[in-house]
């Protein structure tokens, strides 16, 4: 069976430029998977796949005309029942034979497994492999079906009388293996080798290809296509980089926007084009937005990363005069520049204080009241974290800043570029002539907006994001809306992570019981007190899980967080201690050991003792764990105290022999009371010394 390499392209109708990679990628993984399944290609092929504005294309390494066949056994029924007294096949059997396509004769070919009543007869055959041309078939309508489309198109064929469905019209099919083509159909369309190149700087319409490896050539030859999504987009980059270079400039980093413009063009040419330089008058973030959102442009900024006036535009045609194309740009980017002017001379003609008061009008949630309701809960929680963090000073700006935070939303400039919310609060609070700390807590309120973005800048900021998003997340538990599976549209999950990483690296000595009930306190007691520690539980789940991701194994994570620790901020240095420890020879059987003490003191009838009577004691093992404790406990509470968790930790290793030998020699659960309960005394004071830092037991294997 000979192996070759596959093609296979759709030509479509533009394609929508936010889904084309993701389009691109399912296509040809979902038609590789399917070959693979079926025989016809290795599970670990080579896959290449093609996505340009006009197409969907995959090309397959190693794809054989035909599968091996396979040997195929199947269970038919119990021999009891498929045979009679004489041995011969019942109705039953051959009927079922006649189904597998099988006839009389094969009843004695038949085979046996098992024993007695468990013996079974089983059908022995071999399965042709599927042919290219009935498999490519399968794995194209497989591959389509997959396609992550949110919605379809229902367009007639061109009989004029059949409709079918898909992302947009399909105008042509090319299927080709090594030189031959596939005869497989699609959506009314035969395949063929001939597809179409550019629209309008094709060398040769249409592009027959002779072959599966040369169409990517073909196309960029003949065609004027860069095929490969990837290729296109790393020719954007590098036409970026060289328009900008001469000019000591560096274009806007969007992978966002540089995904869009790669799935907007075929063959990409970059210009230079230019704007008036009084817009620069307007502030960067806005100019900046509309001309990557409207117009698809990427701005230059200087050294400095201040805006220019130029900015390079990404052409899907390559005139020898590209004049006109740059002046036609310039002259389309001019009015949206205006509007955003417009917006921010206007907005500037009223105070950020003077707009407050319209959010009472503005509904937050049908049942969280209005944007004002809940600028005055984020107030309240502000002042309070304010006062514990710096006292009455930075409570008093942390509620200035609160009550300003959301008023940029009735300003024009938010209304047109929701982005630029708490951006925009910001320069409009310079401009009222507010102190930087406020004006910067506008816009850093919402912070951290993503993975690996920036913290407030300053102590008001801080105060501020932390009630914005423990607002959010109280409020949203209190009336059910909790995050389910993979969905989360109150973006609960980053509040929470936003509120960890806070208090971790702003090294906050903030109890997380004490935020949540501060959180909860403006709402009305209608809420479901249940909805505290619902909070609190989820906070812990995202630090956990924020935790393993920096690394920390989940036995480690769970010690830590098993004693929910008060202050959050010294979660990471705790987790580095138990790991310390954790690699100390004493640790695995100080850790089982301190298992079985939790375990012992479980089982414990009554309330046990905070401390042993040495004069109690009848065994030396205990009265040398006694001791022990007695010079080692005092260590390790200083060490834990002074917050050297490390030390404290490391303090607990001289333990381990009094420990072993303790069990070794001593019977906790003695007949005579008075001794059980001085031992089990004894077992509470050691687990109080050995579980400060964390629960040791949880590392035990």
């Amino acid at each position: 069976m000979s192996a070759q390499n596959l093609l296979v392209e759709l030509f479509i109708e533009e394609l929508p430029p936010k889904a084309l990679k993701k389009l691109g990628e399912a296509f040809a993984a979902a038609l590789a998977e399917s070959l693979a399944a079926q025989g016809l290609a290795a599970a670990h092929a080579a896959v290449v796949s093609f996505a340009s504005p006009r197409r969907l294309g995959v090309h397959v390494e190693g794809v054989l005309a035909r599968a091996a066949d396979k040997p195929v056994s199947t269970k038919l029924m119990p021999v009891g029942v498929g045979l009679d007294a004489d041995g011969k096949a019942t109705p039953a059997l051959l009927k079922r034979l006649a189904a597998l396509g099988a006839d009389e004769s094969a009843a004695a070919r038949l085979r046996r497994e098992g024993e007695g009543k468990n013996e079974a007869l089983f059908h022995d055959s071999i399965a042709p492999g599927a042919t290219l041309a009935d498999g490519l078939q399968k794995a194209i309508e497989a591959a389509m079906a997959k396609l992550p489309i949110p919605k379809v198109m229902t367009y007639q064929l061109a009989d004029g009388w059949s409709s079918v469905n898909f992302v947009r019209p399909v105008h042509g099919l090319v299927a080709l293996h090594g030189a031959g083509v596939v005869p497989v159909t699609v959506l009314g369309l035969e395949a063929g080798r001939e597809t179409q190149g550019h629209r309008f700087e094709a060398r040769v319409s249409p592009v027959s290809i002779q072959n599966a490896d040369s169409y990517a050539a073909q196309l960029r030859d003949e065609g004027a296509v860069i095929a490969s999504f990837a290729e296109r987009r790393a020719e954007i980059v590098r036409q970026l980089a060289a328009a900008a270079a001469p000019l000591g400039l560096v274009p806007v980093e969007d992978a966002a926007l540089l995904d869009e413009v790669a799935a907007l063009v075929e063959r990409p040419n970059v210009l230079l084009g230019k704007f008036d330089e009084a817009f620069l008058e307007v502030p960067q973030e806005c100019l900046i937005l509309t001309m990557k959102a409207n117009q698809k442009y990427f701005p230059l900024l200087d050294t400095a990363g201040k805006l220019t006036n130029q900015f390079l535009i990404v052409s899907n045609i390559s005139p020898a005069d590209a004049s006109a194309v740059i002046q036609g740009n310039e002259r389309v980017v001019r009015p949206r520049l205006a509007d955003a002017k417009f917006f921010f001379d206007q907005d500037r003609k009223r105070t950020l204080d003077s707009r407050v008061l319209g959010l009472a009008k503005v509904v937050y949630h049908n049942k969280l009241g209005t944007q004002g309701e809940r600028v005055t809960r984020v107030q309240a929680i502000a002042r309070a974290i304010g006062q514990q963090i710096g006292g009455e000073a930075l409570a008093l700006k942390a509620d200035q800043a609160a009550l300003l935070a959301k008023a940029d939303l009735l300003t024009d400039m938010v209304g047109e570029f929701p982005e630029l919310q708490g951006i925009m609060g910001r320069y409009y609070a310079q401009h009222d002539g507010l102190a930087d700390d406020i004006a910067f807590a506008i816009e850093d309120h919402y912070k951290p907006r993503f993975a690996g973005d920036a913290l407030p800048r300053s102590d008001v900021g801080v105060c501020v994001a932390l009630a914005d998003k423990l607002e959010t997340l109280a409020g949203m538990f209190g009336i059910g809306e909790k995050p389910t599976g993979d969905k989360d549209p109150f973006a609960l999950r980053r509040h929470a992570l936003g509120v960890i990483r806070m208090l971790i690296e702003k090294n906050l000595p903030l109890g997380l019981s004490d935020l949540v009930n501060i959180a909860f306190a403006g709402f009305p007691q209608g809420l479901p007190g249940q909805a505290h520690t619902d909070v609190s539980l989820f906070v812990f789940e995202r630090l956990s899980g924020a935790m393993r991701e920096q690394g920390y194994s989940a036995n480690e994570v769970d010690a830590v967080l098993s004693l929910n620790p008060a202050q959050i901020y010294l979660v990471p240095k705790q987790l580095e201690a138990v790991r310390i420890f954790a690699a100390l020879p004493e640790a695995p059987a100080l850790a089982a050991a301190n298992k079985r003490v939790g375990n012992i003191l479980k089982k414990a009838e009554g309330e046990v003792g905070a401390t042993a009577d040495p004069s109690r004691f009848v065994e030396a093992a205990e009265m040398a764990l006694f001791a022990a404790l007695g010079e080692i406990a005092p260590r390790a509470d200083a060490a834990f105290d002074s917050g050297d968790y490390t030390a404290s930790l490391q303090a607990l290793a001289a333990l381990k022999a009094p420990v072993d030998a303790f069990f070794d020699h001593v019977m906790v659960n003695a007949d005579d009371p008075a001794l059980k309960a001085n031992r089990l005394a004894l077992l509470n004071q050691l687990h109080r010394t050995m579980n400060r830092v964390a629960d040791l037991s949880r590392l035990a294997a």
